[in-house]
């Protein structure tokens, strides 16, 4: 038993079963056996990797697409460039070194990381060290200005609550202890319960999620947007209208049982984007569309193009497979989603 697993086993005696998201709170954030206080997860050597280690192309297309907005609205100055969940700052590097040719963009800008893991903060620290980021606990403390955001896999990562529609009503999915083992189990039905208007798509036996932060998160920067200008981009693997159980732990790069030692798996779970855009007024949400898309209309294929002519052998064939594992249909490019919050009667960013 892990010492989180002692720990967490310890509270369900004491008051009872918690919901997934208590347990996904403890599990990466708990602040000495958390996932992210212990952790580096990004990588060959960690659990998962992001599309901003598969290529530097990930970064400097979305860098470009802010920039773009940046232009598109005036070139307020200054703009608060920010990131949430910035890992090793490899995106946000990419995007800096892509726009550094942009007039006037990096004169503008200050840097602003949304950042709890202070390992991950240190990694920042030198990736990102020129220039000079600032870093935040939460989204609630960035600057009252124009704001240019990139949140990549960072919604997935918010605790979850899961609800089973059951004959009369539902039931929430709560972690407890079966001998001695953490486990999951059912509350005792709620009539009409937390989705009344879901009675329509769903039948007995369904699951529908829902991220009791994601709507508080994207209406601070909706608000932020809509007052004063910029851009935010959402990427995340997901899709429209949460229904199903997808909640997962990952471990050197293999699913793995989330309850089994907890603090040392990474657990998410598929991001509604529906929510986000019924969350993002005041601001205007755009149409939601697979990464793979929103990488063929910034131009992924002329930049893996040119990027290819100063490759060859096994390099140019790491490249290739990057570009495809980005974009392919059965890959990245359509699990993964994305969707834009800018201000309204602004141009649609890029």
């Amino acid at each position: 038993m892990t010492p989180l697993a002692h720990l967490i086993s310890e509270r369900i005696r004491a008051a009872g079963p918690i919901s997934i998201a208590d347990y996904m709170a403890e599990c990466l954030m708990h602040g000495r056996h958390g996932y992210y206080a212990t952790h580096d997860p990004f990588g060959a050597s960690g659990d998962f990797t992001t599309a901003p280690e598969i290529s530097q192309m990930f970064g400097e297309l979305l860098g470009l697409c802010l920039a773009q907005a940046w232009l598109d609205q005036g070139a307020p100055s200054p703009v608060a460039l920010a990131e949430l969940g910035p890992g090793r700052g490899t995106l946000m590097a990419d995007a800096l070194r892509a726009t550094q040719g942009v007039p006037g963009f990096h004169a503008a800008l200050s840097l602003h990381l949304v950042e709890v893991s202070p390992h991950l903060r240190q990694v920042q620290a030198q990736t990102l060290a020129r220039y000079r980021p600032l870093w935040h606990d939460s989204a609630a403390t960035l600057p009252d200005a124009p704001l240019l955001l990139v949140a990549n896999e960072f919604f997935d990562a918010l605790p979850i609550r899961q609800f089973r529609r059951v004959a009369v009503g539902w039931c929430e999915h709560l972690v407890g202890l079966q001998g001695g083992h953490l486990t999951l189990g059912l509350s005792a039905p709620l009539y009409p319960g937390p989705f009344a208007h879901r009675l329509a798509d769903t039948v007995p036996g369904d699951v529908v999620e829902i991220c009791p932060s994601l709507g508080v998160m994207v209406a601070q920067m909706a608000d932020r947007i809509a007052r004063n200008g910029g851009a935010a981009l959402v990427v995340d693997y997901g899709g429209w209208h949460s229904r199903g159980d997808t909640f997962q732990a990952l471990r050197n790069h293999s699913p793995a049982d989330p309850f089994a030692e907890p603090g040392l798996a990474d657990l998410t779970a598929h991001v509604d984007f529906e929510a986000i855009a019924a969350a993002a007024t005041p601001a205007t949400c755009s149409a939601m569309v697979p990464m793979g898309a929103l990488l063929a209309s910034l131009g992924i294929a002329a930049r893996a193009e040119k990027l290819a002519l100063g490759l060859q052998g096994s390099a140019l064939a790491s490249h290739i497979a990057a570009f495809h594992r980005l974009t392919g249909p059965a890959e990245m490019g359509n699990l993964f989603k994305a969707i834009a919050l800018y201000p309204k009667g602004a141009p649609v960013p890029p």
